[in-house]
């Protein structure tokens, strides 16, 4: 460190849009990078997932010196550098399925729930993207930081918060150098089941140099994105959305019921089955997810000719054909075999893949269960903080400077308490 070393960031990635977000902080001869995602765009129709594929379309950032040189062919500048460290903000692959690109070398830190799924999510190695000279379902160490303990990167210190996200585990990351505060939220909303945790996080980081906020809630101005709005008719939080499926269950008492969920969004899926009033019965690929990950475990089917998983309780198995003829005893989780369900019944979509109209896959998903005679019922809960919320969040922190990126528009967030800067893509900023 020297008199004349300022704070830096580089935004590589991830600014006007939906997701993959990479932005490096540097100090003198140390530097940290967050997140390590890809872009999510199916539509692009994409003949691979090479790196230089992904560096073409702009589906993760062209970040120098963090990267795997058998990956980039690039050699790291380990004298420039005598400190790196990356983070993950949380679980879904637009913040995480780039982390085994990451130079082995390098520590990669997370929330302790992250840390621990991660593994569990690409035990089939069709998850992250693979690391050179490993098997595809290899996953990259990670290290399980402790909440609100101080993480000492050369002059750079790091210190990971938990958050609130449809994502389970999800944190936020303050970063401090010798001269600077700077607050990332990740992805962060105040209608989840955390808000205490967010406002914890949103204390610490108050008064920061700047703010780098998603602003997910504020990229489509023509429609209305506040949960608390009298036009938004959806779930205004994550627990209506539970109340809401418990409702439909006890107004349906002979009506076979299916749903799905995003698989990441474990602790939703943990309050279904708590709040339930018929027995939750998951897919044992799910099934199999939490006793690896959480060590729990839950009543489970398998579909006709799949593989077993050991770690499941036999007694715990539900024959596939007997929830096909059920109509009141269970709630359970559909994957596939749709022309299979009984006529007349109920599908609750709850924020499961596909995820929505921009998916070219959504709309065929629908129509299958049109033609059984399906109800199809999407019970959405965002993830991502809305127009007010947001408001709210820059409120409680009031940073010099705010940085809003994960946004098709970031121009449209608004700093009352000093500048707004909207970066390029690979433009560095001096604080």
């Amino acid at each position: 460190m020297t008199l004349k070393d300022k704070t830096t960031i580089t935004f590589y990635n991830g600014l006007t849009t939906i997701g993959g977000p990479m932005i490096e902080v540097a100090y003198g001869k140390s530097h940290v990078l967050f997140d390590l995602g890809e872009v999510y765009r199916p539509e692009l129709k994409l003949p691979d997932e090479s790196y230089q594929t992904l560096i073409d379309n702009q589906l993760i950032g062209d970040v120098p010196n963090f990267y795997d040189p058998q990956v980039t062919g690039k050699v790291i500048d380990h004298e420039r550098w005598e400190h790196a460290a990356a983070y993950l903000s949380h679980l879904h692959l637009d913040h995480s399925k780039a982390m085994n690109l990451l130079a082995p070398e390098i520590p990669l830190y997370a929330g302790p729930i992250t840390a621990k799924m991660l593994p569990a999510l690409n035990e089939r190695g069709d998850f992250l993207l693979p690391a050179v000279g490993h098997a595809s379902n290899y996953t990259r160490p990670i290290i399980a930081a402790t909440y609100r303990q101080p993480i000492k990167v050369g002059d750079i210190t790091l210190t990971i918060w938990p958050s609130d996200h449809d994502a389970y585990g999800a944190t936020g990351l303050i970063v401090t150098t010798p001269d600077k505060k700077i607050a990332y939220t990740g992805d962060i909303r105040l209608h989840g089941y955390h808000p205490e945790w967010v406002h914890e996080f949103l204390a610490a980081a108050r008064k920061a140099d700047a703010l780098i906020i998603e602003g997910t809630g504020v990229s489509w101005p023509e429609e209305q994105h506040d949960q608390n709005s009298e036009e938004f008719t959806g779930p205004k939080n994550e627990r209506e959305l539970t109340q809401e499926i418990v409702q439909l269950q006890k107004e349906n008492p002979q009506r076979q019921i299916t749903f799905n969920t995003y698989p990441t969004n474990v602790e939703r899926l943990l309050k279904i089955i708590a709040a339930s009033p018929r027995t939750v019965v998951l897919h044992a690929a799910r099934a199999h997810l939490l006793k690896e990950s959480l060590g729990k475990d839950y009543p489970y089917y398998y579909l006709p000719q799949e593989a077993k998983f050991t770690d499941l309780r036999p007694e715990l198995a539900i024959p596939y054909q007997e929830l096909l003829l059920d109509k009141s005893k269970y709630l359970w989780q559909v994957v596939g075999d749709v022309v299979k369900l009984q006529k007349g019944g109920l599908y609750l979509h709850s924020n499961a893949e596909p995820l929505g109209e921009f998916d070219p896959t959504y709309r065929p998903f629908v129509q299958q269960f049109a033609a059984k005679k399906i109800e199809f019922k999407a019970l959405r809960c965002s993830g991502h903080a809305d127009v007010q919320e947001l408001k709210e969040i820059i409120q409680e922190v009031q940073p010099q400077a705010l940085i809003p990126v994960h946004t098709l528009h970031p121009e449209l967030e608004e700093n009352p308490f000093g500048e707004r800067i909207l970066p390029k893509r690979k433009q560095t900023i001096t604080l």
